[in-house]
């Protein structure tokens, strides 16, 4: 990787003007997509040379001026008059690009379905290009679909109904069932055309296609999850439909509205007799729906169903091989025979209504995409690394958005993802009924479980302390001996050293503190930081600046489930009160033993941090070395055996550039963080070092690193039964030989 200098980027942008070919053209855009201007009059400039090729016949020549466009606006102002004129310069292009042949038409709507997430507003008005023609093959059809709907608003929903309801009448069954889909998404996004949304469901029922019936009633129940109580009157005409019913998703969505709506359904308890008799050769998705709805319906109507849910307990808990249907029907069986209220407070618990789109690609990742519109990874929708095998590339973001670098002498840094809205997170689940119930009491830790997915666990077990809700602050699963689990002041920390107690010295290699929490978001609170591992234990090491003009108090931190178990020892922060104008450093310490989630990537950590203002989202991507384990040292016949048993392909290979260190230099320094060298040979003048480490989780990682003297390209090879690491250790071995 290179960079481009101020006067590099003036005279490759001025040879974009026409004395280089169409690919020379594609190949400087995507140099100059790189290049990161020093402030915004220079991306202006930047911005003012690339608008022409937008008007250029090479699609490729346009999507890589879009793609540096796109970039650039990112670090101006979005009210800005000069972002405005971008936006309109940027619509027509994009729209001349669905008139080109359908491979083009298939990556441009790839790309456009980026960028209208990214910036919503930048083709409200172009509706109408996304109409589907007759002729349009069918990939370029679905892509079409997707994207009116995420440009469906109050303004044109009208228009997009009409084409819906036209698509649901074509022959072509797979855009029938995505037409269909579309409609139902459309009620749950845009409220106000709910109703008519629901009409036009009923009337493609009343048609009896058996195919176009089955997708409207699996849309129908998303429609009642997001307006409970709404549109049951409709009901009826569902049941008139039963009978033709034959695909496991339209069965347990229609078992789903009869138990939600028992009470409403005089005869519920026949309806759902009906789907019994042929228990044993449904679906495991209908068998979970069917049990939990009988349950639902026992629950509402005790007196006369009975009979039916103790058949169905039955048939569940002794007739049934399937572990998930068996262990749920117990959990119930338990439930109703010990605490009928308990199981009411759990099976008929309210439940969270579902997201406005499900679909949305996760921040971090969409500006990621982003940074290559043009290029396969924006086709595919997956980065680079998801699909390019024993290559590291750096991964590529967006700038830090205008207004972040306000503080004046504020140091550019990367800057984390800050979480969404918890709205937003909340996951489309098919049966909200299978989860833990919605409340969990204050005094008990939220389970592993969950409701799953990305759901944001801060405000639903840990920060309802912090908002005075309990007063558990205590320091369970710290070590006995440890330091105060609630964090180490500094200022206490030396005085604590001379006595040979308190914070442990840092070892090995911990990163500089980077800004977590920009003042402009934690209204006056800027929260900078790093990680370290001191004596086998991790810490937040937290610097608190009170940039605003009153005191803060009240400090604490909560932590999302994440990869590690990560959790904070204890929730309060050693920081009685915060001046204005004020800054105080905290060591945080943290536990491995919380609940664990897979995060993308993988050391990604959601953090919540609450002062006497308000409670702060944000998050930030922990360098993967401080999980690397003292006990870390392998026994060479166990690490040869073990290298031989790992197959060859979980086998990565990275290139370390600029390493002036000999061997014995490079063990040195990996050996100061956990990092330890089973053995080492001379192989053909290179030497070769034989490394092992130990993640907290218990994944052990083995490194090859070859050292060729006079050569400053260090070659690591990772090999792990769990690959998903490799990319982590390579970026902890590249920091940690780079240290000073």
């Amino acid at each position: 990787y290179w960079t481009l200098s101020h006067s590099t980027n003036l005279k490759m942008t001025g040879r974009l003007r026409g004395e280089c070919t169409e690919w020379g053209q594609v190949f400087i855009l995507d140099a100059l997509s790189q290049y990161d201007p020093k402030d915004e009059r220079e991306a202006q400039s930047i911005c003012e040379r690339i608008i022409p090729r937008l008007a250029h016949a090479n699609a490729a020549v346009v999507l890589s001026a879009v793609k540096c466009l796109m970039k650039f606006m990112e670090l101006m102002p979005a009210d800005s008059e000069f972002v405005k004129n971008l936006h309109k310069k940027l619509a027509p292009p994009l729209v001349t690009l669905l008139s080109s042949e359908a491979e083009v038409q298939y990556v441009a709507l790839r790309n456009i379905n980026l960028i209208v997430q990214k910036r919503p507003d930048l083709l409200k008005h172009e509706m109408k290009v996304f109409f589907v023609k007759y002729n349009d093959p069918i990939y370029v059809k679905l892509e079409k679909l997707d994207i009116m709907i995420r440009l469906a608003s109050d303004a044109n929903i009208v228009q997009v109904l009409s084409e819906l309801k036209e698509y649901a009448a074509e022959v072509d069954v797979d855009f029938v069932r995505k037409a269909v889909r579309a409609i139902g998404r459309c009620a749950i996004k845009v409220e106000t055309s709910a109703e008519r949304c629901v009409s036009t469901l009923i009337d493609l029922i009343q048609t009896k296609v058996n195919y176009v019936v089955q997708e409207a009633i699996v849309v129908i129940k998303d429609i009642f999850r997001k307006y409970p109580n709404k549109y049951e009157s409709i009901i009826s005409t569902l049941c008139e439909n039963l009978d033709t019913l034959d695909e496991p998703e339209a069965r347990a969505s229609m078992i789903w509205i009869i138990g939600e709506y028992a009470e409403r359904i005089d005869n519920a308890d026949e309806l759902l007799e009906s789907f019994l008799e042929g228990f044993h050769d449904e679906n495991t998705q209908v068998q979970l729906q069917l049990l939990t709805s009988i349950v639902k319906l026992f629950l509402k109507r005790p007196t006369d169903t009975q009979a039916l849910v103790q058949q169905v307990l039955s048939l569940a808990t002794q007739d049934s091989d399937n572990p998930d249907l068996r262990d749920r029907g117990f959990i119930y069986w338990r439930l109703l025979s010990t605490d009928p209220g308990a199981a009411k407070e759990v099976v008929l618990a309210e439940k969270p209504l579902i997201a406005e789109e499900t679909d949305l690609i996760e921040p971090t990742l969409l500006d990621e995409l982003i940074c290559h519109i043009a290029s396969l990874a924006s086709v595919y929708h997956k980065p680079p690394s998801a699909f390019v095998e024993g290559r590291a590339g750096l991964r590529r973001a967006l700038p830090k958005a205008s207004g972040e670098n306000a503080e004046e002498g504020a140091t550019v840094v990367p800057q984390a993802t800050v979480i969404p809205s918890q709205d937003s997170l909340i996951p489309d689940l098919l049966n909200m009924d299978i989860s833990a119930p919605s409340v969990l009491p204050q005094s008990q830790p939220p389970a592993v479980g969950g409701y799953g997915g990305n759901e944001l666990d801060l405000l639903g077990g840990g920060l309802d302390s912090l908002l005075g809700g309990g007063s558990d602050m205590g320091t369970s699963g710290s070590p006995a001996g440890m330091v105060a689990a609630g964090g180490v002041s500094t200022s206490a920390g030396l005085l604590g050293d001379i006595f040979g107690v308190g914070s442990p010295a840092s070892t090995g290699y911990m990163a500089e503190k980077t800004v977590w929490l920009p003042a402009t978001r934690g209204k006056g609170l800027e929260v900078l930081g790093t990680f370290s591992r001191k004596a086998g234990v991790i810490y937040m090491e937290l610097s608190l600046q009170n940039k605003a003009m009153q005191p803060m108090t009240g400090f604490a931190v909560q932590l999302n489930k994440n990869s590690f178990g990560v959790t904070p020892a204890s929730m309060s922060i050693n920081v009685a009160s915060l001046a204005a104008g004020m800054t105080s450093e905290v060591s945080l310490q943290l536990n491995t033993n919380g609940p664990i989630q897979r995060m993308e990537p993988l050391t990604n950590l959601q953090v919540a941090i609450k002062n006497s203002v308000d409670i702060f989202y944000f998050a930030v991507v922990m360098g993967i070395h401080v999980f690397f384990c003292e006990d870390g040292a392998m026994d060479k016949r166990i690490f040869l055996s073990t290298w031989k048993d790992i197959p060859s392909q979980n086998e990565v290979q990275f290139n370390i550039e600029n390493i002036s260190m000999n061997a014995d230099g490079i063990s040195n320094k990996l050996q100061s963080c956990n990092v330890f060298t089973i053995a080492k040979r001379n192989v053909e003048g290179q030497d070769m070092l034989y490394q092992s480490i130990k993640l907290s989780n218990g994944i052990w990682v083995l490194t090859e690193l070859k050292v060729q003297p006079g050569n400053t390209t260090v070659v690591l090879s990772l090999k792990s039964r769990a690959t998903d690491v490799a990319q982590g250790v390579f970026e902890a071995f590249d920091a940690i030989l780079h240290m000073t």
